[in-house]
């Protein structure tokens, strides 16, 4: 059976809730196994508010990279961030990053196996050679490595058997889709096993840019990796990993929402854009990773994880989306980093520890231009900002009695920033740094004189503690309470305007999280019903706050102020439910209740007018998973899937990119073997083809444009395991 029910014949059957009569066997769920306190543990196990996806659910559900798992977690947004199709927007119960400009943190920590993914851009992960996915909830500072204030995702890719293995698979569909992926591992020697992974993912827009004919949402991807992994013994496990990931999907213009200030109409399809600039876009990351482990002995593991990470975007926005340049922005990113964590996991007869150390360093840099063709001015705007972080963190359980468990942790971060800002003005349209690619012919932009130019450098440190107890009622249900606190580190605004705040050359201070949570686990009737439920409260104080706006007499200004205080508090159930011997169950629901409890705006508190962005106040899914055996020996999955988003601000200030509630129909039928080496896949998305808004640029009028969410899709799935 391809759902995650394991059955006892013996077992008489059951009547639950909803006054359904369930099937006279007795199914049971199976155990699902997280890493989520970096060691392999049972999910009931861990007082973690965590989901974890994996690789049969990911495939049942048509995951095709990290925004599809926004669905299957509570209180999560994990979306495209406006204009792009690789750079992730992240928000985990109210904390994330909503502008994905290089000198920034983010608040949710996405990891690919254990390495720490400094920077959104290319952070939209495709599913590749994954065993699973897994999202923590809540701060992790006192387990993870970096900027866990909201949460974490961690991408966990399959360790070599040692066996040789080869499997390929693809996708057609809708919009021309075309995938394929090919992945496979061999062992070189009997302590050497080498292995990877290559995939492209190909699919034509869903709509156009109805000046240059060129795709708008479409997708251009090819992504590959390698590893090899080495046993010299039982104690011993080192891999080596390379990985790289190229996206040439084009610019995405946004859709105006008013006319032009040319009088354009409005374009009828959401997927269409005017633009006169190119829909040319590159999105490079790459990595390469050296992990080894070594069990020193039964209670004793060392733990190495050194790895470098580089990326490359050129990207272009037109924020008027018209065929003329009255707001346009050419840019390019580039970022890199070094990271290096040892850790010492100790388990003793009562008693576990985790520790470690981190060290951070990295390097992100930029330039764009803001071309405001209406009043002939081009503000062009770069920088760089070098990061140093190091921490060192511990994780103590102690079981001091025979059902309780104490847990007792903290980190200590100090983070190091120096920066470059240049701001300037030009007369014309385009500065000698992008007029060649995006004006050919025509003279550049000429330098009027510089706004902002500084170099500035701060430190800051934080200690982030946490104290937790859970008792283990009986062998189904285990309670747990804790407390977590969260630090993400200040920095420099690269787009700060000193002619018009002097103060950006300061930079902006770190914001923290102090958490609250309690939480159930447990299953009940005979392992029949998984229902694991939190309650949370978090008091967010020093908040980033990006500010941007159109100046009345010319060009654009930007602050990040440590403007907010919120309080967050909600409730986060899932429940999976074994309903008969072919029929699973699955239900989540994230309720949030947000409050500014100050928002200062102009030296004025305007908390009463603002709210969270990216949070709506309920999440929900259902579905069902429902198995059924053919005559051949294989089977036949069917998922249905309800999920539901109300209504949700895109920016702190309600604006008209605010999109209202909406509910997604999906449905999957996937077909397994009965030697289980080849299935085929029929996958339906967003079946009813609501149109719904996942982002936008809010400047007023004419410059208000919007991002979507993808429209109804089909696709043809399969893979075959040679």
């Amino acid at each position: 059976m391809r759902n995650p029910i394991k059955f006892n014949p013996l077992a008489a059957g059951i009547m639950l809730a909803c006054g359904a009569s369930l099937a006279h066997a007795d199914p049971q769920l199976e155990e699902v196994t997280v890493t989520a306190q970096k060691r392999e543990q049972s999910m009931q196990e861990v007082p973690v508010a965590v989901t974890a996806i994996n690789s049969d659910q990911l495939m049942q559900n048509g995951v095709s990279d990290l925004t599809d798992i926004q669905k299957l977690s509570p209180n999560t947004t994990l979306q495209a961030s406006r204009g792009t199709n690789s750079t992730l927007t992240a928000f985990i119960r109210g904390i994330g990053q909503q502008d994905p400009l290089w000198g920034f943190e983010p608040g949710v920590g996405i990891y690919i196996d254990d390495v720490y993914v400094a920077r959104p851009q290319g952070a939209v992960l495709d599913i590749l050679d994954v065993e699973r996915v897994e999202v923590l909830r809540g701060p992790q500072g006192t387990l993870y490595g970096k900027n866990t204030i909201g949460g974490a995702v961690k991408y966990v890719t399959k360790k070599m058997t040692g066996d040789t293995e080869l499997k390929i698979g693809g996708g057609l569909g809708s919009y021309n889709q075309r995938d394929l992926k090919v992945a496979g591992s061999t062992a070189i020697s009997d302590t050497v096993n080498i292995g990877g992974a290559i995939a492209s993912f190909q699919r034509d827009g869903y709509g156009e840019n109805v000046v240059t004919g060129k795709d708008q949402y479409n997708k251009d991807i090819i992504s590959g990796r390698i590893a090899v992994e080495w046993n010299p013994s039982e104690a011993v496990w080192v891999r080596l990993a390379g990985d790289k990931t190229v996206d040439e999907s084009a610019s995405k213009h946004g859709h105006r929402f008013a006319p032009g200030l040319g009088g354009e109409p409005v374009l009828d399809s959401i997927y269409d854009t005017e633009s006169n600039m190119t829909s040319d876009n590159l999105v490079e990351t790459s990595g390469v990773s050296l992990i080894a482990e070594w069990e020193m002995s039964d209670s004793v593991t060392v733990k190495s994880i050194t790895a470098y990470r580089q990326g490359e975007t050129e990207t272009a926005i037109d924020f008027d989306s018209t065929s003329r340049p009255d707001f346009d922005v050419p840019a390019y990113y580039e970022d890199d980093q070094t990271t290096q964590e040892f850790q010492l996991i100790w388990q003793g007869d009562n008693a576990d520890l985790v520790s470690g150390l981190y060290y951070y360093t990295g390097t992100a840099a930029g330039a764009f231009d803001a071309v405001l063709g209406y009043i002939n001015l081009t503000q062009q705007v770069a920088g760089s900002v070098d990061t140093t972080s190091l921490s060192a963190y511990a994780h103590y359980n102690w079981q001091f009695a025979e059902a309780w468990n104490l847990s007792v942790g903290g980190r200590y971060t100090k983070d190091e920033k120096d920066a470059e800002v240049f701001k300037a003005n030009f007369a014309g349209l385009y500065s000698p740094l992008f007029a060649d690619k995006y004006n050919p012919g025509q003279p550049a932009a000429v330098f009027l004189g510089a706004l902002t130019d500084y170099q500035n450098s701060d430190s800051w440190g934080q200690f982030t503690p946490h104290l937790g107890v859970d008792f283990q009622v009986n062998d189904d249900v285990l309670l747990y309470a804790k407390y977590s606190a969260g630090f993400k580190s200040g920095g420099f605004d690269m787009r700060g305007d000193a002619s018009t705040l002097p103060s950006t050359v300061d930079g902006f201070d770190p914001e923290t999280v102090d958490t609250y949570e309690f939480g159930v686990k447990s299953d009940l009737f005979n392992n029949r019903l998984r229902l694991n439920a939190a309650a949370f409260r978090a008091d967010y104080d020093d908040m980033q706050v990006t500010i941007q706006q159109l100046n009345p007499g010319g060009g654009f200004s930007s602050a990040v102020l440590n403007a907010g205080q919120a309080r967050i508090q909600g409730l986060e159930l899932e429940a999976t439910l074994a309903m008969t011997d072919n029929l699973l169950a699955n239900f989540s629901l994230g309720l949030a209740d947000t409050e500014f409890v100050e928002f200062i705006s102009g030296g004025v508190d305007v908390s009463d007018e603002r709210d969270m962005q990216n949070t709506p106040d309920t999440t929900a899914m259902f579905q069902l998973n429902y198995s059924v055996p053919m005559g051949n020996g294989g089977e036949l999955v069917f998922l249905p899937t309800i999920s539901y988003r109300a209504d949700t601000q895109i920016f702190e200030t309600p604006s008209i990119l605010d999109q209202e509630a909406y509910t997604l129909v999906d449905m999957t039928a996937t077909y397994y073997s009965a030697a289980g080496n080849w299935n085929l896949g029929l996958a339906g998305k967003n079946l009813t083809d609501e149109e719904y808004r996942v982002g936008g640029y809010g400047f007023g009028g004419a410059f208000d444009t919007g991002f979507y969410g993808a429209p109804r899709t089909i696709a043809l799935t399969g893979s075959y395991n040679f």
